[in-house]
């Protein structure tokens, strides 16, 4: 995500089994609570405690939408999830808050069910046992007015709607699991009437037309954590054209801006090309940019298509490297994110400094502004980024009423600045394979950071337990390998700098 504060944006700038250390006391929860009343579930997130749920892994979702030709009316939805049990299981817990339930079937028999705060409760007509597949369909509305605290999900657009689901809010939408730690495959189908466009994650698998509606289904080619699901319905033009090796390329846009948008749509190919040289393969079956006409604050990359402000593009007074740099951001995503995505919220540092880390690079060979220049004003910021927001591996939990208010400055250009001191502190041969082998390792999976310390003490040989500790754990900046007289300002207050103050704001 690319947070965006567009009145200061300036010119710089399958799935692997939930780990039990995460889910122990959430399943030994599970179990114990079989037998009384319904309450709410998590996996044990430290930053979200109340996302994800117990006792199953999902496989695939298959999602319906019926849209009325209105953005102010909820949406007629059936989802189906297709899972396997890992306990016992008296009650199925559903992450899914924002809608009305008209009916729950497991394995083709009708269910009871009830709400327990942000979760729907099932109750089958016989407790499941582990390890075998269950379906879950539930027929509901999804909502796209906000109520409330309940902010997110789906977007409100000029013509129709999109989805900007991250970091919590996908059960706003539909009922899911909705933690990163259970990626899952994805079918997605869309009706809208005449005169809409319909698109969704991954590659068209039809279209058929009744009466005056069309339903476009769409399906994903590999696992996709649910923060990352896109529907975009409007009146929409879609534009094809070929990406590196084939990879077909498809952006979505407002019929009405098609001409002025597409000098900056052709760039995508190019732009994943220069990706593949840094970091290998692009690792999807798609890729594109979904071009909303709103303002959402943010951009963001949601899997094969990225969601744009078209504000971003027609809006005059941003120098064209800079917009291209943040094309590269969410492009960057695919891999660190999409493909490789966090384990738990609080490696969000392994997305977000890796998406800064492409695009600052991007903005250097690109636009002429120097890495190191970016790097030194993170290093003076970065004690206060840290006293306002926690380290990069350590942030504070989101603030009361704002959802997305864990994606700080220190997860973005301080996250970054990690990154820059590792590859001074190993070098940079190692460093750039310690990124290919890291996205290659662990692509179509969940990863922590952890995981990536691992990796860079087997590539560098080293033993960088007290550089990681120190640089994502610390409370102050380490002293900067290879630049000793960089210096970090200190914090004036717990406050802060704003958002601005990064060289660029993002989901």
């Amino acid at each position: 995500m690319l947070l965006t504060a567009r009145a200061h944006r300036p010119p710089a700038a399958a799935s692997r089994p939930l780990k039990s250390a995460l889910l122990a006391s959430a399943v030994s929860v599970c179990l114990v609570a079989a037998g009384a009343p319904a309450a709410p579930l998590g996996v044990g997130d430290r930053l979200f405690p109340y996302l994800g749920n117990p006792g199953y892994d999902v496989a695939a979702y298959d999602l319906s939408f019926t849209y009325s030709g209105s953005n102010s009316k909820p949406l007629q939805a059936v989802t189906t999830i297709d899972a396997w049990t890992t306990t016992t299981l008296e009650r199925i817990n559903l992450d899914f808050a924002h809608g009305a339930v008209d009916s729950v079937e497991v394995d083709g028999r009708p269910a009871t069910f009830e709400s327990a705060g942000d979760d729907l409760v099932v109750t089958p007509r016989d407790p499941l046992t582990p390890g075998i597949r269950t379906r879950v369909t539930v027929r509901h509305t999804s909502d796209p007015v906000s109520s409330g605290d309940q902010e997110g999900g789906w977007v409100r657009t000029a013509d129709g709607l999109a989805m900007a689901n991250q970091a919590d809010v996908a059960h706003l939408v539909f009922p899911c699991n909705d933690h990163p730690s259970d990626k899952a495959m994805f079918t997605i189908r869309i009706t809208a009437p005449d005169g809409y466009t319909a698109v969704a994650n991954g590659l068209p698998t039809g279209a058929g037309r009744a009466g005056r509606t069309t339903t476009w289904t769409y399906r994903t080619q590999h696992p996709m954590a649910t923060e990352l699901t896109q529907v975009s319905i409007g009146r929409s033009t879609v534009l094809h054209r070929e990406g590196p090796h084939g990879l077909p390329v498809r952006d979505v846009v407002p019929s009405k801006d098609r001409d002025a948008l597409e000098p900056w749509l052709k760039k995508t190919p190019d732009q994943i090309a220069w990706m593949e040289g840094k970091v290998g393969p692009y690792p999807f079956e798609t890729y594109g940019l979904l071009m909303a006409d709103a303002s959402t604050g943010f951009e963001l990359e949601t899997q094969t298509l990225s969601l744009f402000e078209k504000d971003l593009f027609t809006t005059p007074g941003h120098p064209g490297w800079y917009t291209e740099s943040i094309m590269v951001h969410e492009l960057s995503h695919q891999w660190f994110g999409d493909s490789v995505s966090p384990h738990t919220w609080s490696d969000l540092w392994l997305n977000e400094g890796h998406a800064t880390w492409y695009e600052a690079l991007y903005a250097q060979d690109k636009g002429g502004r120097t890495l190191e220049t970016r790097m030194k004003a993170a290093y003076g910021a970065s004690d206060r980024w840290r006293a306002a927001g926690g380290p990069p591996a350590l942030p504070k939990p989101p603030e009361p009423g704002q959802k997305i208010s864990i994606f700080r400055p220190n997860v973005y250009d301080g996250a970054a600045l990690v990154l820059y001191a590792l590859r001074q502190e190993i070098g940079e041969q190692d460093f750039d394979r310690l990124e290919r082998d890291w996205v290659r390792d662990h692509r179509d999976s969940t990863a922590t950071t952890a995981d990536f310390r691992r990796l860079a003490e087997e590539v560098s040989g080293r033993d960088l337990g007290a550089f990681f500790q120190d640089w994502l754990y610390g409370e102050k900046t380490p002293p900067m390998p290879g630049h000793p007289d960089w210096k970090a300002s200190a914090p004036a207050s717990a406050k802060g700098p704003k958002a601005s103050a990064a060289p660029k704001a993002a989901k």
